[in-house]
């Protein structure tokens, strides 16, 4: 076995992944910033582009049927650039009062974090925010006990997930190289073709995350085969964007991480 050929840097998403249950902060404002607007869209139209840098979301939002249709009705013309513009504004000034109260670190953040960091990993990570929403979301996530080696946005790069540069640009500030020993853990199918398109392992998980589009309320409070069917769905939803495992906690990830370094050991690659 060649000791050497193993996960060196594990790269982590920030909402619905670390903190914020479920994605709900960038969510609730979404839901805000387009109904103050005359559009309203259901929950998982707003969730579907979830983990895009958010003036991309917000185009897709714009581009679906629903909100194409609402807009044209609302406004009597297609939506512009401009417009683009000044929803992210908005969108921007709202996510940047409520999102510290959604930036405690997740149940069992620290603990895998304090874990994977005695087995010598590197701990990485990526957002679809930008410099200035981080500054509100590093403090929180701190006092709680997670803090990253490494946070890259969008404003580091000029361009977000799912291009692999924001994780190039972990690898190379934490100097792991080649792609195959690196990971990107995520909550979204964005996650995954970030990992994939940089050529690095991806793993989604469900308990959470943006992709189950459960509040921990509604979470504890669903009957089991029907959580069951859900999380066998977001399951399939991940493998289909190039998840190499799904994992039902992030408490799961140390052995997670120990099945891709098995892998590694026999010569096989991330899934394309």
């Amino acid at each position: 076995m060649d000791t050497n050929n193993k996960i060196e840097l594990v790269v982590f998403d920030w909402a619905g992944t670390t903190v914020d249950y479920g994605s709900s902060a960038p969510s609730e404002v979404f839901d805000r910033v387009f109904s103050a607007a005359g559009l309203h869209l259901t929950k998982e139209e707003i969730n579907r582009p979830m983990g895009l840098e958010k003036k991309a979301h917000i185009r897709e939002l714009l581009s679906c049927e629903s909100g194409r249709n609402q807009w044209q009705g609302q406004y009597g013309r297609p939506w512009y650039e401009e417009d683009v513009d000044a929803l992210y504004r908005k969108f921007e000034d709202t996510l940047h009062q409520v999102v510290a109260e959604r930036s405690d670190p997740m149940e069992g953040v620290v603990e895998t974090v304090e874990a994977l960091r005695k087995a010598g990993l590197k701990i990485g990570s990526t957002t679809g925010y930008n410099d200035w929403m981080m500054q509100e979301v590093l403090p929180r996530a701190a006092a709680g006990g997670y803090t990253p080696d490494c946070v890259v946005t969008p404003d580091a790069t000029g361009i977000g997930r799912p291009s692999p540069f924001m994780l190039f640009e972990c690898m190379h500030r934490m100097n792991v190289y080649p792609p195959c020993h690196v990971v990107k853990v995520g909550d979204t199918t964005v996650d995954m073709r970030e990992g994939k398109n940089a050529g690095a392992f991806s793993i989604g998980i469900l308990t959470g995350s943006n992709l189950l589009g459960l509040t921990p309320e509604e979470y504890a409070a669903m009957p089991a085969e029907e959580l069951a069917a859900r999380k066998a769905d977001a399951s399939q939803r991940y493998i289909e964007a190039g998840a190499d495992l799904v994992i039902d906690s992030i408490r799961d990830l140390p052995a997670a991480i120990e099945e891709l370094n098995r892998r590694l050991a026999h010569g096989e690659v991330a899934a394309l």
